[in-house]
């Protein structure tokens, strides 16, 4: 365990230099060790100025390169879903640390760099890592809590606040390099018949069901939002009105193929699509309205179907 400044953090720490346990052969301190710690303070200073974890990740990097010359900073978290790496790949030599608060895991760092660590550079490395544990938690949590933000906690799609803000950046891509951009919209055919006669349990049953059904129908680019109530919207990205139709067209099929098990009763549903594909200057609230009203003709037409606008 490395502390600095009463900082109680676990670093499990494990050092390996070309894939063995490092032996440690020199015990003279390197000129990192030796640094005075105004430099701790300023990276103390900078770990404190954001809440994202890439910034984070990147000051801390930015500060390890310049005390010791690391090639590669790898980062991964499990729990998280998330993982990235900065830098140059080097794998001669390399230390891993597995890093904890509290018992609470808080990911894997990797350093790598061309020339051998020393037992001094790991120890003064260690004390840097105390600067970036609690910065690194609190951007977990942050990451955390704009991910609950942005999902709905029903189904797991992403929420309408979410559509909001990609939509619009989605747009303003497609416009810029002049690509395709499609939007679904998709309502579950007589759900309130399924809550009336099953229940609202069997009907939340059912929406997870569906989610987990278009999430496994769509494509990995393409993305997932609960609109309100049983209303969907997915965001083709690339996507022209005719590729937008096929997928559209496998997904009613997907759904209408699906059957939910409710004691004695198979329930099967259906569901309507309207589809709009982007038109120059167009902006996100008249591309959903189009897909809204197609929706709505769909309905009208005796839904389990696709209408285009």
């Amino acid at each position: 365990m490395a502390q600095l400044q009463n900082i109680e953090a676990k670093i499990l720490d494990s050092h390996f230099i070309d894939g063995q346990r490092s032996q440690f052969a020199d015990a003279k301190p390197s000129q990192s060790a030796k640094k005075p710690h105004k430099f701790q303070w300023e990276l103390n200073r900078q770990l404190q100025t954001s809440l994202d974890i890439n910034d984070i990740l990147n000051i801390f990097f930015d500060g390890i390169q310049k005390e010791f010359h690391c090639a590669q900073l790898i980062y991964e978290n499990k729990a998280a879903n998330f993982n990235t790496t900065l830098g140059e790949r080097s794998a001669r030599h390399s230390c891993n640390y597995q890093i904890e608060i509290a018992n609470e895991p808080l990911g894997k760092l990797c350093f790598t760099r061309l020339q051998r660590f020393s037992e001094s550079d790991l120890h003064y490395l260690e004390e840097l890592l105390c600067l970036l544990v609690y910065p690194l938690r609190n951007a977990l949590l942050y990451r955390d809590a704009l991910q609950k933000a942005m999902h709905d906690p029903l189904t797991g799609a992403l929420n309408r606040a979410a559509l909001d803000t990609m939509l619009d950046k989605e747009i303003d891509l497609a416009h810029r390099h002049e690509n395709s951009l499609s939007v679904l919209m998709i309502d579950v055919d007589h759900f309130k018949n399924i809550n009336d006669n099953y229940g609202h349990s069997v009907g939340d049953q059912v929406l997870r069901m569906l989610v987990d059904k278009l999430k496994n129908q769509i494509r990995t680019s393409d993305v997932l939002f609960r609109y309100g109530g049983e209303e969907f919207t997915i965001i083709l990205s690339n996507t022209s009105s005719a590729g937008a139709n096929l997928l559209a067209q496998r997904v009613r099929c997907g759904i209408e193929e699906m059957i939910y098990q409710h004691q004695e009763t198979a329930l099967k549903f259906t569901i309507s699509i309207g589809m709009a594909t982007l038109v120059e200057n167009e902006v996100a609230k008249e591309l959903l309205d189009r897909a809204d009203e197609a929706l709505y003709s769909a309905k009208k037409l005796g839904r389990n179907c696709v209408i285009q606008s």
